[in-house]
């Protein structure tokens, strides 16, 4: 009883209940088949005594849905037989599976609900179990069934205790404003690694109808962002509805529309709404033959979005305070340059032509002639930023170079300086709207770490449009080079992984080098991608 007890983890106390059942009875072999939450076949079969070759050899574990073990689920009572073959429920073993004659199996309890049966096979000296062996059995499977209630009570408040823990990271992340990083990339993330799903997706109404993607989180370079899931599927009803949507498998459920589905087995599709608003989707699938996702499961994911949600609201009524800050920012520094700079710089015109009139040596005629023409060019390019700065952001076009600009021009206002900028190639008229969703974030999130990290004097920013990529697809390149620190050898790399992820999920790739400093101080950040 003291060795079934110990220790707090399920799996763990599994096995030791396995352990100590095939030493108290003298068998071979024990096992526990885990009964699933619907009582339809067996969850997990923790096994005794079957070395790891041969349950390789095997193969796939019992699932409950037949045969004697089938039978005692349905019918949790204590089974001793002296030949399994003469059992009529028995439908014979695998191939490989070691010959196996008696057989004893109680159920366990735990708080007087089924939580599986506890077997013995196959006593060492070749004889039948006996009623001592039962009894014995019985009385471990009781003191068994303590021990599995109060592993699940600690697993369950680890779970929640988890759970509750990304929940907390996610708001963090999306009202620190660290590093640029995307928030919806920070929701799949999270999402993903507490599900232990596959992936992490995030999707978001798309302006034609269903749900598009638009941020995912996997192992594996994914080209699933920008796939829309059309409003034809049920799902995406139920799922802007305020509906959470739980699939058995979703590569062979006739609900799930998009070829990407076949990649996965069982996943959660929950809403992303707060406070009667409906954002988008979240989407954690597992991979195909896993276990589906627990009630529990369920109810904390489901949690973790509206948390999510309700973050993903906050951060956005925070950039849009932000946002608000920089344009009376920019409308004070328009002023400004119109009240200020504009005047002094027309005095200083004016006076210079009264002293070039009044000059009588040729040579400095010309000169001051000269300064007065570059005055009149300055005064005329003061006056086009305060017209760019005056310029609400619905007036301005939504090609992909002013876009660029307009990241240029407000990174100028922390950075106390304009990156220099070059564009090659049709940047409006040839980079897709995806490609060019992404290349804006990436130079967000480049302009933001030379901001917060490099000390940068200088930034260069180049968008060629005329890339050629490694495979030869034509595509466009984004480099934003500074003078900066550089990258400490072992600084931070969350921004830079970011950059490479977002790229390799369409295709592209991502990299940094030298800066534009002398000897090649600072950082050049590269991030390509095709059209």
């Amino acid at each position: 009883m003291r060795t079934v007890g110990t220790g707090l983890e399920l799996h763990s106390t599994l096995d030791r209940i396995c352990e100590t059942a095939a030493a108290l009875t003298d068998a071979r072999y024990a096992a526990i088949g885990v009964v699933a939450e619907d009582g339809g076949g067996l969850d997990d079969f923790v096994h005794h005594g079957v070395d790891a070759e041969t349950a390789r050899r095997i193969g796939r574990l019992p699932d409950g849905h037949r045969g004697l073990l089938g039978a005692l689920i349905h019918e949790p009572e204590s089974v001793r037989l002296a030949d399994l073959a003469d059992d009529p429920r028995c439908c014979g073993f695998p191939e490989h599976h070691p010959p196996m004659r008696g057989f004893l199996g109680v159920p366990i309890r735990v708080q007087g609900e089924i939580f599986g049966n506890l077997y013995v096979t196959e006593k060492h000296d070749g004889g039948p179990f006996g009623e001592d062996d039962v009894h014995v059995l019985r009385v471990l499977a009781t003191e068994a069934g303590i021990a599995v209630g109060n592993a699940r009570l600690y697993e369950a408040a680890k779970q929640r205790e988890r759970w509750i823990d990304g929940s907390v990271a996610v708001t963090t992340a999306l009202l620190s404003g660290g590093d640029g990083e995307d928030p919806l990339q920070v929701v799949a993330e999270q999402a993903r690694r507490l599900s232990g799903s596959a992936a992490g997706i995030v999707l978001l109404p798309a302006d034609e109808g269903g749900l598009r993607i638009v941020a995912v989180a996997s192992d594996h370079p994914s080209r699933a962002l920008g796939v829309v899931v059309p409003p034809e599927s049920g799902i995406v009803a139920d799922v802007l509805g305020g509906e959470p949507v739980f699939v058995e498998d979703a590569a062979t459920d006739p609900r799930m529309l998009t070829d990407l589905a076949r990649e996965y087995g069982p996943a959660m599709m929950l809403p992303l709404q707060s406070g009667g608003r409906v954002l988008g989707a979240l989407v954690t699938p597992r991979g195909p033959g896993a276990r589906p996702f627990t009630e529990t499961e369920r109810t904390l994911a489901a949690q973790f979005a509206s948390q999510a949600a309700l973050a993903l609201m906050m951060a956005e009524a925070q950039r849009d305070r932000e946002r608000l800050a920089v344009y009376e920012d920019r409308d004070r520094i328009a002023r400004d340059l119109h009240d200020l700079v504009i005047q002094r710089l027309f005095a200083t015109g004016m006076t210079l032509e009264s002293a070039q009139r009044r000059s009588a040596v040729p040579e400095v005629r010309k000169g001051v002639g000269k300064a007065v023409e570059e005055l009149d060019v300055t005064i005329q390019e003061i006056r086009t930023a305060i017209f760019a700065l005056q310029r609400g952001p619905a007036e301005e076009p939504s090609g992909l170079r002013t876009r660029v600009l307009r990241e240029i021009n407000m990174a100028a206002v922390p950075l106390g300086f304009k990156p220099a900028h070059r564009f090659a190639g049709p940047v409006d008229t040839m980079v897709g709207e995806l490609t060019g969703k992404n290349l804006i974030a990436a130079l967000r999130e480049a302009l933001s770490n030379a901001f917060r990290h490099a000390g940068a004097c200088r930034i260069d920013v180049t968008v060629d449009a005329a890339a050629v990529l490694p495979d030869g697809e034509p595509g466009v390149r984004l480099s934003v080079a500074d003078d900066g620190v550089g990258i400490p050898e072992n600084g931070r790399r969350s921004g830079l992984l970011n950059l490479r992820r977002r790229a390799e999920s369409l295709g592209g790739d991502s990299w940094y080098g030298p800066g534009i400093g002398e000897n090649g101080g600072g950082t050049t950040v590269v991030w390509q991608a095709p059209y």
